[in-house]
């Protein structure tokens, strides 16, 4: 099939699926396309099981990472796949030849590579959190809408049949009206903390260390503990524990309490941390008002709990038994009037259980409301893009986006040491004019965002 007719159908798709299903027959035979080409920016960690999942029924057609050593494992298992160093370099080469792109970078770069994909009108996953600035949060979901183009983030619980059966569930009214929520996980896993120090090396060969650092303005020099993993406690490159996993755990009340609007936000037991590092350990409660038939509710977020079963610090969620034993990772409750639900991990990739007085019982029969989605996000996209299914739950414009900033919003609040009453629509602290400062990245000389 020639480029154009496979940008034709592109667009045809994307503008048929919307969000309700539409099937092949009514886009013509000629114009059903079933292998897509796939360009994936990020080849190695989370990069290669995006890549993975999505060569299921597509074509690995480009492959871009910044580090060609990390980037070899896939090379190798797809070898008809052309490399790129820097994304700008392949948008420009072969953007008429890609139908989906991944991304699967580091946070900081999450927003400009999107920007380039959705620029040239391609479908596009990028891993959570979206951005790791608010500002680009919003400005990319503005403009994802204003060009029309399918989008979802690569927060894999949103797939997941557990969210599904949660939402479900507390819908139901099976545990009453929720009144709080309670997350906690292990992370960092990476270092943290106040006074880290990392000292130039040399560049290794076959690592573009320009184009790592993209837009980001602080001129810092390559070190082995930064790349290709340890950048996630920096505020310039990641968002600390709250960003890495909070888009992941989050995504459940999120989706099944409508919590999308304004909240206030105040941070407690905070370790200490600099103008670089993020803390070791922080605890974070979101506050949301009443909304349609929904009570306020609380949010409560912990992390840096290494051992939740024994660590005194750690305020051990209600409504579940003594003895429960949580996981150390990460996991959740809900609170109801009449119930808790209990999910053993920061996904919903496991089935919720159901507790009323501390003891546990077998739900009642509940309809399925909710679609189940099969293959995680890049499937759930690459079915929208040919018209086999509804546009993703977490797209930019109506999910990804607007959780994303409600997760940051928190490191707002860690940073400056203040409750933050936040408004949503203007996107504002209210009464503090400080925090417009620290919505948008200092941007490096030439990097600057152009959304046009």
């Amino acid at each position: 099939m020639h480029s154009t007719s496979r940008r034709h159908f592109i667009r045809s798709a994307a503008a048929i699926a919307g969000t309700a299903f539409a099937p092949n027959i009514l886009l013509g035979k000629e114009k059903t396309l079933k292998q897509l080409n796939v360009a994936a920016v990020g080849c190695n960690g989370k990069g290669a099981s995006d890549i993975s999942e999505i060569s299921k029924g597509n074509r690995i057609a480009f492959m871009c990472d910044i580090d060609k050593g990390r980037a070899e494992a896939m090379m190798k298992k797809f070898p008809d796949a052309r490399y790129f160093s820097d994304y700008r370099e392949m948008f420009a080469t072969v953007a008429d030849q890609i139908d989906v792109v991944t991304v699967s970078t580091p946070d900081h770069m999450h927003f400009p590579v999107a920007v380039e994909a959705i620029k040239h009108g391609k479908p596009v996953m990028v891993q959570k959190p979206l951005c790791n600035t608010l500002w680009e949060a919003r400005a990319l979901a503005n403009y994802a809408k204003e060009k029309n183009v399918l989008t979802v983030m690569g927060n894999q619980g949103a797939t997941m049949e557990g969210t599904r059966i949660l939402r479900e569930w507390i819908e139901s009214g099976m545990i009453g009206d929720v009144t709080e929520v309670y997350y906690w996980t292990n992370r960092p896993i990476w270092p943290q903390g106040k006074g880290l120090d990392f000292p130039a090396q040399p560049v290794p060969e076959g690592i573009n260390w320009d184009v790592w650092q993209g837009t980001c303005a602080t001129d810092r020099p390559y070190n082995s503990a930064i790349h290709p993993f340890k950048w996630r406690g920096f505020w310039d490159y990641g968002c600390g524990a709250l960003g890495d996993i909070g888009c992941h755990s989050m995504n459940s009340a999120f989706w099944a309490l409508d919590l999308k609007g304004d909240f206030v936000v105040e941070s407690s037991k905070v370790s200490e941390f600099d103008e670089n590092i993020a803390p070791k350990r922080a605890t974070i409660i979101y506050q949301f008002p009443a909304k349609g038939k929904r009570k306020a509710v609380k949010v409560v977020w912990q992390d840096g709990v290494n051992e939740p079963n024994k660590d005194p610090d750690f305020v051990r969620p209600p409504g579940i038994p003594d003895d429960l034993q949580l996981n150390k990772e990460f996991g959740q409750v809900f609170v109801g009037t009449e119930g808790t639900i209990f999910v053993n991990d920061a996904y919903c990739g496991v089935t919720p259980v159901l507790y009323r007085k501390g003891v546990r019982v077998t739900p009642d029969k509940v309809e399925k409301v909710y679609p189940r989605v099969v293959g995680g996000p890049t499937q759930e996209l690459c079915r929208a893009v040919r018209g086999e299914g509804p546009k993703p739950i977490s797209n930019f414009v109506d999910h990804s986006g607007p959780l994303t900033e409600m997760v940051l919003a928190g490191n707002l609040s860690v940073r400056l040491g203040k409750k933050i009453d936040w408004n949503m629509k203007e996107m504002e602290a209210r009464g503090m004019p400080e925090v417009k400062a620290m919505l948008k990245r200092v941007y490096r000389a030439g990097w600057e965002p152009k959304l046009t």
